[in-house]
């Protein structure tokens, strides 16, 4: 049990002795800044919501060599980024220009924002129709202020105590139910 031990601490210590540092991208750090700012601009065309300098996907990778590469080369980041747009697009820009082919994509939110509010306006007001209830009948308004203890029992026409099945209500006065009820 204690060569066992031995041995594994051998193993792990002969083990951290032949580790390395992690070696950085570039030789320049300076570059390697460089490269992530420009990087930040661009989007990552497998993820779509990252740009490059986020993702981890190899085309993303492949593009940041390719800036590393014409940043070496001396081109200049406008350079860098049209050089994306005639390959790939505007779709590349992670904040694309506005032009005419690209108003759609500008507004579009704004449109459905509008839309929608319309619609809701539109929903609301039918409702609103809808919701109006036409007025009671005489004998309908009696009969809920007798249910609601608001007049008395004389009051009442005869054929509004009757219940839905045409049959006599249990009457009561208004005073003493609603004394009753509290």
């Amino acid at each position: 049990m204690r060569s066992a031990a031995a041995a594994l601490v051998l193993a792990l210590a002969a083990g951290t002795s032949l580790a390395q540092q992690a070696r950085p991208l570039a030789d320049d750090p300076a570059l390697e800044a460089q490269v992530l700012a420009i990087a930040e601009h661009l989007r990552c065309l497998v993820c779509q919501n990252e740009t490059i300098a986020a993702s981890r996907a190899d085309l993303a990778n492949d593009l940041r060599d390719q800036i590393r590469a014409q940043l070496k080369e001396g081109r200049s980041e406008a350079q860098i980024k049209q050089y994306m747009v005639d390959r790939y697009g505007d779709f590349v820009l992670y904040t694309p220009p506005v032009r005419p082919t690209t108003w759609l994509l500008w507004a579009g939110p704004f449109i459905l924002l509008l839309a929608m509010i319309g619609w809701l306006v539109r929903l609301l007001r039918s409702r609103g129709h809808e919701a109006s209830a036409a007025p009671l009948a005489d004998a309908e308004l009696e009969r809920a202020r007798v249910l609601l203890g608001e007049a008395s029992e004389a009051d009442v026409p005869a054929g509004a105590a009757t219940g839905p099945g045409g049959g006599a209500k249990a009457k009561t006065g208004g005073k003493a139910s609603a004394e009753r009820r509290s």
